[in-house]
């Protein structure tokens, strides 16, 4: 893939878009001075394909309109000044030369750390160059619709521009990949490569080791509608999401043990499969016959493996995942095997496109969500109730997107009953409950496949 300056949009100077207009006369408010460049990176959201990128399995993704939006001067001095033109996040500055990421507060100028260390420690750069940055965001934050990462995707960008470097959009998916778990997060990276590789109009098949990213045109007699919870869920705030990653690791040390692999080495549940050469049909009976449904105490997985507690928790589990003391392996390893074979044949009757493409892919959508609902248990009574809510009302499949816990559904709407659909959706969740209702603007519209990240200069 090109160098990402193949994707610096020139604007007219005397016709700036809205948006970046009232961007840059904020800016020179807040800083004195006008930005040189503005980076775009927008949110997502999974069609399917939940909680199996860090598993190593492809995921079905499409960027959104909503985005993170970034107005830019480089300045002489090594320090970088954030502001947000949301006054509830508040303004921070550090040195370049001293980038501290507290990961026991997940506060949004650490997100905007993390793209920046990923960049700066990539090239090495001993002498970087400071910033002045004032963020504007459209991704509701928390809701599943991957807020953080789109910062640190438009972080990284802004410190790959005003150094003067250049990577491909593969480059910058994975260092970016990479930075975030600097918060503490260990995430897979589908929002990062999507958040890059997005192009208008097609959603993406996004494939790992090596990545790569492949057009999957959608049916046009369905409309994807998202519908936000309104239940703030926050991953790196928790430790519910590294558990479950947790949870699939030990999945696959246990696994590759029974078989005789390298279990030390075996890190994915995908690495499992790849050894043993097996389809995702297989591995399902593998499952079934290594694992046990009952949850695995700390002591029944050091004896599996033949190591000290001590050893599993400093060589294996994450550092907020370390007191946990029982996990679910059978669940968790079901749920990624069979929700990786959903997403390739949720591709194959895009691409195929029979009569009853729009039914089958809603059957699929709905599979995904019972997984991710009993065999992930990620799901909570809020998003059970707004998928019943959708379905009720005309969806032919919804499910939950993005990690979980509270956030977004995502719903396939025939565009010919849309309109009731968001009316009955909004008057059956939104306006039965105050909160809600007070969000409802933000939280319920249908998307389209999106544009990835951008930088933007005046001509």
């Amino acid at each position: 893939l090109p160098a990402f300056y193949a994707n610096i949009v020139l604007l007219n100077v005397s016709n700036l878009p809205f948006r970046l207009q009232k961007l840059k006369e904020m800016f020179i408010s807040k800083f004195g001075s006008a930005p040189k460049f503005y980076v775009r990176a927008p949110g997502r959201v999974n069609l399917i394909g939940e909680h199996i990128d860090y598993c190593g399995y492809a995921v079905l993704p499409m960027a959104i309109e909503q985005d993170i939006l970034i107005a830019v001067e480089p300045v002489k001095t090594q320090v970088v000044q954030l502001a947000n033109t949301n006054s509830l996040y508040l303004d921070f500055s550090t040195s370049v030369n001293n980038i501290q990421i507290n990961k026991t507060k997940p506060q949004w100028h650490n997100y905007f750390l993390c793209g920046l260390k990923g960049i700066q420690e990539h090239f090495g750069l001993n002498n970087p160059t400071g910033m002045n940055c004032l963020l504007d965001g459209t991704i509701p934050p928390s809701s599943g619709l991957s807020s953080s990462s789109a910062l640190v995707c438009c972080a990284g960008l802004v410190t790959l521009r005003a150094n003067g470097k250049t990577l491909s959009k593969v480059e910058l998916a994975e260092i970016c990949t990479k930075s975030e778990r600097y918060i503490g997060t260990e995430g897979g990276g589908m929002d990062q490569s999507i958040s890059f590789l997005a192009e208008e109009g097609t959603a993406k098949l996004i494939e790992f080791s090596p990545l790569r990213a492949t057009d999957v045109r959608l049916p046009s007699g369905a409309a994807f509608v998202i519908a936000n919870s309104c239940v703030e869920s926050n991953k790196a705030a928790t430790s519910h999401y590294n558990i479950r990653v947790m949870e699939c690791r030990l999945a696959t040390k246990l696994l590759s043990k029974s078989k005789g692999l390298d279990w030390k080495k075996m890190l994915r549940l995908h690495d499992v499969q790849t050894k043993l050469g097996v389809g995702l049909e297989e591995m399902l009976t593998i499952v079934e016959e290594v694992l046990h449904p009952e949850p695995y105490s700390t002591e029944e997985i050091c004896k599996c493996l033949g190591i000290s507690l001590e050893e599993l928790r400093c060589q294996i589990l994450s550092q907020n995942t370390q007191d946990v003391s029982t996990f679910k392996l059978y669940q968790r390893a079901k749920h990624v095997y069979s929700e990786a074979a959903r997403v390739l044949e949720f591709k194959k009757i895009c691409n195929e496109a029979p009569a009853n493409a729009i039914q089958l892919l809603g059957e699929l959508m709905n599979q995904s969500y019972i997984s991710c609902r009993e065999m992930y248990e990620c799901s909570c009574p809020e998003l059970d109730r707004l998928v019943d809510i959708c379905l009720q009302f005309g969806a032919i499949g919804s499910r939950l997107t993005g990690a979980g816990w509270g956030g977004c559904t995502v719903s396939m709407v025939p565009t010919d009953k849309l309109n009731t659909f968001l009316k009955n959706v909004r008057k059956a969740y939104y306006q039965t409950d105050v909160q809600r209702l007070a969000l409802e603007k933000n939280s319920l519209f249908a998307t389209k496949p999106g544009r990835g990240a951008l930088v933007f200069v005046e001509a």
